[in-house]
């Protein structure tokens, strides 16, 4: 039985979920979820979860992210990115000055409005759903932060960017109100994720690779890697039984997350102490 997470370097024109699709049928696994939808048009790292591994998604989500982009200035389009219909071009007269100033606007907390082109629901329904039948709601802005946002090139008309972000970023958000800010638009003319939490482009394969792999499985991570910023515990055989019971027992730990171990080192559960008591928050072992 296939358990774990799979490290994929998402090819362009897949959608997360057709990612997710062909892996079941690879890894003959029902249980397969994402880690953090990327859209169609962007490549590079895409946790997917498998097996009893699907646990940890919600472990996932709050995770930081890095993306390298493309912004090309002096065009604006309704999707905010190169796929979408034109809406409006330009002159672009910035220099990297002017495109530094302005990048560094955008570094810290920041109010960022969901684009109608994405998975956001409003009402029931998809945001982008109602923008292809050619509809326009009011949103209200979400807390994002930017914790580095580096300029790597600047030719003319088109910038490459590196992002270190939080969850719920749209990155060709970004780039259009870059543009905005600029004076002559822009949208995003490529994404690629280099890193998802823990994870990184390194350590990412591709979907051809893993179709080739005569042993696909192989190719998964423990679900504890996931945890691997907390501290490890091995417990006795006794403390162990009462993890595997879903009980707490006392302790002398400090207070805190932990991950936890039986005394042969088979991952059990990310456990919490508090007031000298250690409680399972999600346990990984097979219940068989």
């Amino acid at each position: 039985m296939a358990n774990g997470i799979l490290i994929v370097d998402k090819p362009e024109g897949w959608t997360s979920q057709d990612v997710v699709s062909k892996l079941r049928g690879v890894l003959h696994e029902k249980r397969v979820g994402h880690g953090g939808t990327l859209d169609p048009m962007a490549t590079g790292v895409l946790p997917v979860f498998v097996g009893r591994a699907t646990r940890a998604v919600e472990f996932f989500e709050h995770a930081e992210k890095s993306y390298e982009a493309t912004l090309l200035l002096g065009v604006t389009t309704d999707t905010q990115d190169t796929s979408g219909t034109v809406l409006e071009t330009r002159p672009v007269t910035t220099e990297e000055a002017a495109l530094r100033e302005a990048l560094a606007r955008f570094t810290g907390v920041q109010q960022q409005l969901p684009p109608m082109y994405s998975a956001v629901k409003i009402g029931g329904k998809k945001l982008y759903e109602l923008a292809r039948a050619g509809k326009e709601i009011e949103r209200k802005p979400r807390e994002i932060t930017i914790f580095s946002l580096e300029l790597l090139d600047f030719t003319e008309n088109s910038a490459r960017l590196r992002v270190h972000c939080s969850k719920g970023t749209y990155i060709r958000t970004l780039c259009h109100d870059i543009g905005q800010v600029l004076g002559c638009g822009g949208c995003m003319a490529s994404l690629r994720r280099v890193q998802a939490g823990a994870y990184t482009l390194a350590e990412a394969v591709t979907l051809d690779e893993i179709l080739a792999s005569a042993d696909p499985q192989a190719l998964l991570k423990p679900v504890d890697t996931l945890f691997s910023t907390y501290p490890r515990l091995s417990l006795t055989a006794g403390q162990e039984k009462c993890v595997r019971n879903g009980a707490a027992f006392t302790c002398k730990w400090a207070e805190g997350r932990y991950r936890v171990y039986s005394p042969s080192g088979a991952f059990l559960a990310l456990c919490e102490v508090t007031d000298g008591k250690l409680k399972t928050v999600k346990s990984f072992f097979d219940p068989q």
